[in-house]
């Protein structure tokens, strides 16, 4: 990379969407890659190169708010900041009656989706500009039967980034919230196990969409 290559950050790299924003934007940014698993990262980074990109490769809990503050200044003493942070980082709980959700499911749920959200967004914003933009997901499953964990913590993510999204409106750095069709990922399989996967949305051609319509491509 050069030093004035611009530098995306993306948390939840290595598999599903983030995996595919990571590739896309390796085109044109250096891409630091967050994930919990090595090796899915170290597949990543081969195509990145295999296309003439570069990653830096941050193998991490996104939970461990230590090593995440560790992360960003590195990040900060590296390059100065980030032009593009995606997160997708997320954690479904299995589907269940939301009188059987246990305390494990809800708590990693929980720490993953908003815990985690919350200190990233301070954390990151440090690094960011008003050109800078920051891109989330909705996938809205509040008050759908059985979806009680992943449901309340993906609606209570939604709500800090939302009124992040206000509060810059008029400044920056732009805080987008995509809506991705559908996508052919493990966790809609876990939700969904017997749907048809060939009317669902191939992450990268979604990946494309998102980053072109939000102009960073």
């Amino acid at each position: 990379m050069t030093d004035t290559q611009k530098i995306a950050l993306i948390t939840g790299a290595s598999r599903g969407l983030g995996a595919a924003l990571a590739l896309e934007l390796s085109k044109t940014h250096h891409v630091v890659a967050v994930a919990r698993t090595t090796g899915a990262l170290e597949e990543l980074d081969d195509k990145v190169k295999a296309q003439g990109g570069s990653a830096t490769l941050a193998p991490m809990d996104i939970t461990n708010k230590d090593a995440m503050a560790h992360l960003c200044r590195s990040i900060h003493n590296r390059w100065g900041g980030v032009d593009v942070w995606a997160h997708t980082a997320i954690y479904g709980p299995a589907l269940m009656p939301t009188p059987g959700l246990d305390d494990k499911g809800w708590t990693q749920a929980l720490n993953t989706n908003v815990e985690a959200t919350r200190y990233l967004i301070q954390f990151v914003n440090a690094l960011m500009t008003d050109d800078s933009t920051a891109l989330f997901f909705a996938d809205d499953h509040a008050g759908e039967k059985f979806f009680a964990g992943y449901g309340a913590t993906k609606a209570a993510q939604m709500a800090l980034i939302r009124s992040w999204a206000a509060e810059n409106a008029r400044l920056g750095p732009r805080v987008i919230v995509a809506e991705p069709k559908p996508l052919a990922t493990a966790m809609r399989t876990r939700f969904f196990p017997g749907e048809d996967r060939s009317t669902l949305a191939p992450v990268a051609d979604e990946a494309h969409r998102i980053l072109s319509e939000a102009g960073l491509l």
